[in-house]
């Protein structure tokens, strides 16, 4: 267990608008308000990604880009080139998501493959600009066994991504305490968790933390963070054991 200001908690969060009818104010407004809460991303679809670089340029915020995202369904080539493709246009974290297709048919070499090359990508924009560069791999936890889940964890302890994830936010379900337990256990301390989809109150939140999550994926990150820090002052406290 260890203690949590309410800083470090705002520090945890991807603030997300990933809408395909996002506007620029929409984005605008995403970046002016994980500024205001201190967020630690803006989690947003790959093409807004030279807007929202700019707009928070100067600032501690990363961009994140989402790639062959909602579905995973592209080729490896493509998803190493979208890869690439946001990087240079100043996403900072990259989030992809598995392709499920090669999961259910137990093609674990493509899965590994797949996972190699964007991870390679990103350490290759690590090493021209000395950032972090985070890769996180997104799971879709709804739709698979946990044989599934623990198997993809397990390549990722090999491959060394900087985060296995558990949801897009589109599909039939998101994060569970559950399975961010069970992909904790599997990634121990070689791969970080973040927890997404289908996180909207405090306490939600809390229990993701509490169940190892490092990162949570969500568009609710303000009135989280809102409802935390009102608990903060009625208790006369300024952090949280979890």
């Amino acid at each position: 267990m260890a203690r949590w200001t309410l800083d470090e908690l705002s520090r945890l969060i991807d603030h997300t608008n990933i809408h395909a009818d996002a506007t620029e104010e929409d984005l605008a407004k995403l970046c002016d308000e994980a500024k205001e809460y201190h967020f630690k991303m803006v989690a947003i679809n790959q093409v807004p990604v030279k807007f929202c670089s700019e707009r928070l340029a100067g600032t501690d915020i990363d961009t994140g880009a989402a790639i062959s995202f909602p579905l995973g369904q592209t080729s490896i080539a493509s998803k190493v080139f979208e890869t690439k493709d946001a990087l240079a246009n100043g996403a900072n974290e990259i989030d992809y998501v598995v392709n499920l297709t090669q999961v259910k048919a137990g093609n674990w070499d493509y899965v590994e493959d797949e996972m190699t090359q964007i991870v390679a990508a990103c350490q290759e924009a690590r090493e021209a600009t000395g950032l972090p560069i985070p890769c996180k791999v997104i799971l879709e936890t709804c739709l698979l066994t946990d044989e599934e889940k623990v198997k993809i964890c397990e390549i990722a302890t090999r491959v060394k991504p900087t985060f296995v994830k558990t949801s897009t936010g589109c599909s039939t379900g998101g994060a569970t305490v559950e399975d961010v337990k069970l992909m904790k256990a599997t990634v121990g301390d070689a791969v970080q968790v973040k927890a997404s989809g289908g996180i909207r109150d405090a306490d939600t939140f809390l229990d993701m933390v509490r169940a190892g999550a490092t990162r949570i994926g969500c568009s609710a990150g303000i009135p989280i963070i809102n409802e935390i820090r009102r608990r903060f002052e009625e208790q006369g406290v300024d952090s949280i054991e979890l």
